[in-house]
């Protein structure tokens, strides 16, 4: 789904014209009107302070442009109920609810660890999932910046 779209379907859900869209978005009503219709698209930090407005996360608003994956277990981040949150209450696209609590890494210590807590969850022989983490973790933001 588009933006222009979502976008409109989320301001309508909410009950919201859009006048009421835009001094909430701190725009004119103009620009609430060229996004639904597609004439142009808003800039990054509109697109945060909507994401925040609608309790989604921008990927969500942009209709899953990319396959987010946590940093720190490797988990794919496709519904916003599993993607972390910051500390003021922004979605963290980097890393799962798990993985990390109000801004602070909250999983377990060593690579080692996160292996023995994410091979139950994988559909896949414990084997092959131990292998697969060996290789993936190590690739993941939170153990390159973080070594065992």
């Amino acid at each position: 789904m588009k933006l222009k779209t979502r976008f409109k379907e989320l301001r309508k859900g909410q009950g919201l014209s859009q006048e009421e869209m835009a001094q909430k978005l701190s725009v004119t009503r103009q620009a609430v009107s060229r996004w639904e219709t597609g004439e142009t698209v808003p800039c990054i930090d509109t697109l945060s302070i909507m994401s925040k407005t609608f309790g989604i996360s921008i990927n969500t608003l942009l209709g899953q442009p990319r396959e987010l994956y946590c940093q720190a277990c490797g988990m794919p981040l496709r519904e916003d109920g599993s993607i972390a949150r910051t500390p003021d209450g922004r979605f963290d696209e980097e890393h799962c609810r798990w993985c990390v609590a109000g801004g602070q890494y909250v999983g377990p210590e060593t690579m080692e660890e996160m292996i023995e807590v994410c091979v139950p969850h994988m559909k896949m022989p414990e084997d092959a999932a131990r292998d697969f983490l060996r290789k993936q973790l190590p690739t993941l933001k939170h153990w390159r910046d973080n070594r065992d």
